[in-house]
């Protein structure tokens, strides 16, 4: 059975997040030892205070520790993927299991990465947006003629994301509502994340990658800047990652389409899963965070 590992994105964090697993099994632990930065990961992925851990800086750190613990203890029970992919914050924790670059690196760049887009825009002047039950095409129609909008992510059919600048953004929402979109929801993220409005914090991004070595990986990565595979070069992949749509609905099917039969959900949460459901409710995915949902997952794949 071939098997795609997809892994969470901002937003999945919560506090004592990968708590369960470190205390029982070593390959988890062994990946939050290794993550030193200036802050203790451990500590405020399994104690919070929540307002921190939400914090972008901070988040995206332990979200890719806690993925990359879970994907470790997963793989020691004899489940190894052929494809990866990850949501945004996500592709990070793919690469990093692909072996394109260490663990210890992966959480100093996501860490700078997090500092790079909490301060590339002045706040509270830029913002995003769910939009539900609309087609992606009709979405792209209503916002063509509004300034500073753009599609952020392509999360699964009926469920898109808008970026931009904030009145833009409130505009856009009115429209959509108006043209028939069922609703029309604002995140809770402190920017317009994957937007032309990042090109700055996308070039800061691109020196700071160009600090470490960085490999061709190891298991086929589906990207988030085109739903497939790429051949080019990583720091130029992830420095338009950054300021570019998030093409993740397009990476399910490609990764079904090359004969992918299951998925597992590698992180916190249970977003992923949603979008698989609704991409293809054929295809049987399992969300892992926990030992109850561990050992759900294994004994379901014992059973195909």
């Amino acid at each position: 059975m071939k098997i795609g590992f997809i892994f969470a994105g901002q937003g999945a964090q919560y506090v004592g997040m990968g708590k369960e697993l470190y205390d029982h099994f070593p390959e988890a632990k062994a990946v939050y030892d290794q993550a030193y930065i200036d802050i203790d990961v451990k500590k405020v992925c399994f104690e919070g205070p929540e307002d921190i851990l939400n914090e972008t800086s901070y988040a995206q750190p332990c979200i890719l520790t806690t993925s990359l613990a879970i994907a470790k203890v997963v793989e020691a029970h004899g489940i190894k993927p052929d494809y990866v992919a990850g949501l945004s914050l996500g592709e990070y924790s793919a690469l990093a299991y692909a072996n394109a670059m260490s663990i210890s690196d992966a959480v100093k760049i996501v860490r700078a990465r997090g500092q790079i887009m909490s301060e590339a825009l002045p706040a509270k002047t830029t913002s995003m947006a769910a939009v539900l039950a609309m087609e992606a095409k009709k979405i792209q129609e209503v916002i063509e003629d509004i300034d500073g909008v753009t599609i952020a992510n392509y999360n699964c059919p009926g469920q898109i994301a808008i970026t931009g600048y904030k009145e833009a953004i409130e505009v856009a929402s009115e429209k959509l509502k108006e043209a028939g979109a069922k609703r029309v929801i604002p995140l809770k993220v402190s920017g317009a994340f994957h937007s032309p409005l990042l090109e700055a914090a996308s070039q800061k991004l691109k020196i700071e990658l160009g600090k470490y070595d960085l490999n061709v990986p190891e298991i086929p990565v589906v990207y988030n800047i085109s739903g497939q595979e790429e051949n080019g070069n990583l720091i130029d992949i992830l420095t338009k990652q950054i300021k570019s749509s998030v093409y993740f609905y397009q990476s399910l099917q490609y990764m079904i389409g090359q004969g992918v039969e299951a998925f597992i959900e590698i992180g916190p949460g249970k977003a992923l899963s949603a979008f698989v459901k609704k991409t293809d409710r054929n295809i049987p995915v399992y969300s892992v965070d926990s030992i109850e949902s561990l050992n759900k997952m294994l004994g379901a794949l014992k059973d195909e």
